[in-house]
């Protein structure tokens, strides 16, 4: 099956040089080029593609909120575009619904997996580059818990343990060594957590665990 792609970044090179490392593979298409968030939102409502690559500053409608109207609209998973001087916009981005992160000097194995692995219907969370933009922006930001703690209720204690690391941006064989179990229990008890909160993904995760206030905003990775 043919993954459809639209990429959406004002920086023409940018772009052009993205839709060419992906149009270059045999199970991906670029449909569409963009260069602000409108016209992003407006071919994604058009060709209904299964990815979007946003960057996170664009004219006309910003990558957050191109995001936000993209993830609302239906099947199509967003990544955002970014660089680590604009991570302030990480925990908006989270909200708006992207799927996970790119820096803009990815690599093209990085980029093609990454396009791959949301396509399938997973997130980018685990990489080194998410972890590191979610643990900057908490880490300079104070939030009070938004969601109440008593959500987690549903969770049993291993479940609870595993948002706690999924927020803290560990894959799934980092969770399997830290529990001492087998990845496919952890793909179980990471199924169970999703399932029980009603969230779509591991990026949803990260946000419950801060908004219950699981993890509080500014704890280093491993505390």
């Amino acid at each position: 099956m043919t993954i459809r792609v639209v990429v959406a970044d004002d920086q023409e090179l940018v772009r052009s040089g993205f839709a060419m490392i992906l149009d270059a593979q045999e199970d991906i298409e670029v449909v569409a080029e963009a260069g602000d968030g409108a016209a992003a939102v407006a071919a994604v409502e058009r060709l209904l593609p299964d990815v979007a690559l946003l960057d996170v500053r664009m004219p006309v409608l910003d990558g957050i909120e191109a995001c936000r109207a993209i993830s609302a609209g239906g099947a199509c998973r967003t990544v955002m575009l970014t660089t680590f001087d604009s991570d302030e916009y990480v925990y908006e981005a989270l909200h708006a619904g992207a799927s996970g992160f790119l820096l803009k000097d990815v690599r093209r194995d990085d980029l093609v997996h990454a396009v791959r692995v949301v396509a399938a219907g997973e997130s980018l969370l685990a990489p080194s580059v998410a972890r590191r933009l979610i643990e900057e922006y908490t880490a300079a930001t104070v939030r009070a818990p938004a969601l109440p703690a008593e959500r987690l209720e549903v969770l049993t204690a291993r479940e609870r343990e595993t948002l706690l690391h999924l927020g803290r941006g560990l894959s799934n064989a980092e969770i399997a060594v830290a529990l001492v179990v087998s990845e496919h229990t952890v793909k179980s008890h990471v199924g169970n957590v999703l399932a029980k909160l009603g969230l779509r993904d591991r990026i949803q995760a990260v946000i419950c665990a801060y908004e219950t206030g699981l993890i509080a905003a500014g704890t280093p990775s491993g505390e």
